[in-house]
C-alpha cells in the first residue's frame, strides 16, 4: 500500500494548483436567443444575437436588459434563489462556478434543457480476475421547468442510460463490487450497469423571501439526500467512463426506486431529509420497481463561496442488498468540491470525499480524491485516487468474507472534436493501477494489477 499513498499524494499535488486559484467566478459567454418567444421578456430591449443558451452562467442573465421578475426567477436554481449552475444530480449542490453544458431552449413559459453523453468503451483488466469487453455507457438527460405564480417553480427531470444493453454482468473493473447479475451470485471485479431509467422526477419549490425557499422532490427512480453529486455529474471526474470503486460508499443511492425529499434553503445553506427505498435495483434493468419508502437520509450543504461546495450526510438504509436481505446499513459521507476557471476557456475542479458503511458492528471506510482540468475546449485531463475497506472481494459460503484495504489510481485524457455548434466527438483513454494486499496477490496475479479503457464519446452540449 506504500505506493498507493505515494501515488495518491502525487494526485493531490496535481489538484493543488486548483486550490491556489483566485475565487472569482468564471464569466459566462453571451447568451444566444433560441428562437422561442418569452412573454415575460421585452424583446425590443434585447439583442437576440447576444444570447447563447448552450452554455449559460445564469448569473449573467440577471443583468440582461428587459428581464422581468419571471425572467429573473428563471435565471435561478429550480429549488432556491441561487445560480442555476449550483444544481447537480438529484437535489445535490456543486460550486456556483461550475458550467452548465446543456442545450437550453424556451417553449412558452417552459425552459427546457437537454444534455447527452454516450461512450463507446473498451475495457481491459489484467490478471486472473481480469477480463476485457466492449460496451456502451452514458446518459441522456432532459428537464423542463416553469414558474408557478410569483413564488413557485415546478420542474420535471428525466435521465436514461444505455447501460442495460451491455448485459446484466456489466463491464470488467478490478476491485469493483456490488449488486448481482442473476439474483444468486454477487458481481465482483465487475461494475454493474445502471437501469434504463436513472431518474424520473418532479420538484416544486416555493420562495419565501429573496434568500429563503422550501422544496419537495419526488422520484421513481430518483436520488435521496445523501452524498456528493453522483460521479457522472461531478466535473472532477465526469469525463472518465470508469465508475469509482467507492461508488457504494458515496453515491450509489443516486438511482433508487422511490424517494421523497423535503428541504429548506437559506442563502448558501441547505438542509434536507429523504425517505426512500433502501433496496438496490435488481438485475432486471429495463423495468421500474415498486417503491417502498423504508429508509431515511439527512444532508446539510453549504456553499461558502462561488468556488466551494461542502456537504455532510447520513443515511439509515434498510436491506440494501438483494443477496443479504437481513442486513441494514448505516452510511455517513462528507465531501468538498472546489472549482475555478482555468485559462481563457477552461476550468479546474477537484473533489475530496469520505464515506462510511456500518453494518453488523463493522465500519468500512472509503476515501476518494478526484481532479480534472479542461485545458481548453478540446482537451480535458482527469485523475482519481481511491482507498476502500471492503469485505466483498472474497465470499465464503455465500456471505461476505474477510475485510481488506485496497486502492486504485487512474489517469486519463479526452480530446474533443466539434461536429456542429452543439455536438462533439471525443477520443479518450485512461490507465489504472490497482493495489491489493499480500493476502490477495494470488487471486489477482500480483499486488498491483493494471487496467485500461479506451473510448469514443458523442456529446450534446
Amino acid at each position: 500500500m506504500t505506493r498507493l499513498f505515494a501515488t495518491t499524494a502525487a494526485l493531490a499535488l496535481l489538484a493543488a494548483p486548483a486550490m491556489a486559484q483566485p475565487t472569482n467566478q468564471q464569466a459566462a459567454p453571451p447568451m444566444e436567443h433560441s428562437g422561442m418567444d418569452r412573454p415575460d421578456m421585452d424583446h425590443s430591449q434585447m439583442d437576440h444575437s447576444q444570447m447563447d443558451h448552450s452554455k449559460m452562467d445564469m448569473g449573467e442573465m440577471d443583468e440582461m436588459p428587459g428581464m422581468t421578475h419571471a425572467g429573473h426567477a428563471m435565471s435561478q436554481g429550480a429549488l432556491g434563489s441561487y445560480a442555476m449552475t449550483r444544481e447537480a444530480s438529484g437535489t445535490s449542490w456543486q460550486p456556483d462556478a461550475s458550467t452548465h453544458e446543456g442545450l437550453h431552449l424556451m417553449y412558452g413559459p417552459w425552459m427546457v434543457m437537454a444534455h447527452a453523453t454516450i461512450d463507446g468503451v473498451y475495457s481491459w483488466q489484467d490478471g486472473p480476475r481480469g477480463d476485457d469487453k466492449g460496451f456502451v455507457s452514458g446518459m441522456i438527460m432532459s428537464s423542463a421547468r416553469r414558474e408557478i405564480g410569483d413564488h413557485g417553480t415546478l420542474q420535471f427531470r428525466a435521465m436514461l442510460s444505455p447501460d442495460p444493453f451491455m448485459g446484466k454482468r456489466g463491464y470488467p473493473e478490478l476491485l469493483a463490487t456490488g449488486e448481482t447479475a442473476d439474483g444468486v451470485t454477487p458481481l465482483v471485479d465487475r461494475q454493474h450497469p445502471h437501469d434504463l431509467f436513472m431518474e424520473l422526477s418532479g420538484a416544486y419549490a416555493y420562495r419565501l423571501t429573496e434568500k429563503d425557499s422550501v422544496f419537495l422532490y419526488a422520484g421513481l427512480p430518483g436520488e435521496p439526500a445523501f452524498g456528493p453529486p453522483a460521479f457522472m455529474h461531478r466535473a472532477s471526474i465526469m469525463d472518465s467512463p470508469e465508475a469509482p470503486i467507492s461508488h457504494h460508499w458515496l453515491d450509489s443511492t443516486h438511482i433508487v426506486f422511490g424517494v421523497v425529499t423535503a428541504g429548506y434553503v437559506h442563502d448558501n445553506w441547505k438542509v434536507e431529509a429523504s425517505r426512500f427505498r433502501g433496496r438496490e435495483p435488481d438485475e432486471h434493468r429495463f423495468d421500474i420497481e415498486h417503491a417502498t419508502l423504508d429508509s431515511t437520509a439527512l444532508r446539510l450543504s453549504y456553499n461558502p463561496t462561488a468556488n466551494w461546495s461542502l456537504q455532510a450526510s447520513w443515511a439509515d438504509v434498510k436491506s440494501p442488498e438483494q443477496l443479504d436481505p437481513d442486513t441494514d446499513v448505516r452510511k455517513w459521507s462528507a465531501s468538498a468540491i472546489y472549482t475555478v476557471p482555468f485559462g481563457a476557456d477552461g476550468w479546474w475542479s477537484t473533489t475530496a470525499a469520505w464515506g462510511r458503511r456500518s453494518a453488523e458492528h463493522q465500519d468500512l471506510d472509503a476515501f476518494a480524491l478526484e481532479s480534472a482540468v479542461r485545458l481548453n475546449p478540446a482537451w480535458t485531463v482527469f485523475g482519481r485516487a481511491e482507498r476502500i475497506d471492503t469485505d466483498e472481494l472474497v465470499f465464503t459460503g455465500g456471505h461476505h468474507g474477510p475485510t481488506f484495504t485496497v486502492g486504485k489510481v487512474s489517469l486519463g485524457a479526452v480530446r474533443d472534436f466539434p461536429v456542429s455548434e452543439h455536438v462533439s466527438v471525443g477520443l479518450g483513454g485512461l490507465y489504472a493501477v490497482n493495489f491489493v494486499p499480500g493476502e490477495l496477490k494470488a487471486l489477482y496475479g500480483r499486488s498491483e494489477p493494471g487496467g485500461a479503457m479506451g473510448f469514443v464519446r458523442l456529446k450534446l452540449h
